[in-house]
């Protein structure tokens, strides 16, 4: 595996403001290459988190060497563990002297669907399930930890593939899932009506 120079034009789409951001990730493709081979998937689901004022976002909770690659160069790879279990990843993406970042919260699976499975441990689950939550899709593309940095748009280990963006009228959005700070806040986007997001 080699890296490519990153392409300028990306890396501004993910230069704005991070709603902005999670909005233009959806159709983008997330693809993982290592010894066990190829994954590739659909991003059909995002959620925003922002700078210090924002309560629910990591900027405003910690101080760490991690956290402040949230204010880092857009395209780079903020990967943090849940619980002690779970690798989730984040997109890097605000505004130029701004924190934000992105998590993917649900991907369609599309190539290497039998190593997906076998990542999540050989699930019979119906391939709706299988990448339908951050943790999910993080085990069945073989997101580590020490992703972490890494450049998603040059580096062939992780990366993101563009689309085309998608129209208005098939992006949803509502408050974020699975957090207890600013619950109202409406920066979680889908793809309206794909049935491979974390919740309907």
């Amino acid at each position: 595996m080699t890296h490519s120079p990153p392409d300028p034009n990306l890396r501004a789409l993910l230069a704005g403001p991070t709603p902005e951001a999670a909005r233009r990730l959806l159709g983008f493709l997330l693809r993982t290459e290592t010894e066990d081979g190829v994954a590739i998937g659909r991003i059909v689901e995002t959620e925003a988190y922002l700078g210090p004022e924002d309560p629910a976002s990591h900027a405003a909770m910690y101080r760490t060497e991690r956290v402040a690659i949230m204010g880092g160069d857009p395209g780079l790879a903020y990967v943090y563990r849940s619980y002690g279990v779970h690798a989730m990843l984040n997109v890097v993406a605000h505004e130029p002297d701004a924190v934000g970042a992105v998590l993917i919260r649900a991907v369609e699976p599309l190539v290497g669907l039998d190593l997906m499975a076998a990542r999540r441990g050989g699930s019979p689950e119906h391939l709706r399930a299988l990448c339908s939550g951050p943790g999910k899709l993080a085990q069945a593309f073989g997101v580590i930890v020490d992703d972490h940095g890494r450049d998603l748009l040059a580096d062939p280990r992780l990366c993101l593939i563009p689309a085309p963006p998608l129209p208005p009228d098939a992006i949803a959005h509502g408050p974020r899932i699975g957090i207890s700070k600013a619950v109202d806040a409406e920066l979680r986007f889908w793809v309206r009506g794909n049935p491979h997001i974390s919740r309907r």
